[in-house]
């Protein structure tokens, strides 16, 4: 799959998916004779996985340590799943304080309702 369509298709720009490759993330694309990247399937699904980690906030250089085990082979397991847990642990602590923050948002809006069904109430 060319660049443009796998730019298409994961809603991640040409730029970034060579910034990816440069930086180390996306390491070992093929290219045709003509020097154009031809993305596999297995391409693919390691932009899927960075995506889906880089919107829930993992850190670039996070990844990169992950994919550069990956790349080292099976004796790197048991550091891959640490990594994983440490960063599922640093998620949690952030859905923990978005959900604080919802609340307190919900609570905001709860009280301004009820503010002005009061006000309401005694204009009638």
């Amino acid at each position: 799959m060319k660049i443009a369509e796998v730019s298409k298709q994961y809603d991640i720009s040409a730029d970034t998916l060579r910034y990816y490759e440069r930086i180390g993330l996306m390491r070992h694309v093929r290219r045709t004779e003509s020097g154009i990247r031809d993305y596999t399937e297995q391409d693919c699904a390691r932009i899927q996985f960075i995506k889906c980690m880089r919107g829930a906030g993992m850190s670039i250089e996070s990844l990169i340590e992950y994919m550069g085990l990956i790349e080292e082979g099976d004796s790197t397991i048991k550091q891959r799943i640490s990594l994983l847990e440490e960063q599922r642990d640093l998620m949690r602590t952030r859905v923990a304080e978005m959900q604080a923050g919802v609340d307190r948002l919900d609570y905001k809006i709860a009280n301004y309702e009820k503010v002005m069904k009061e006000t309401e109430a005694k204009l009638q």
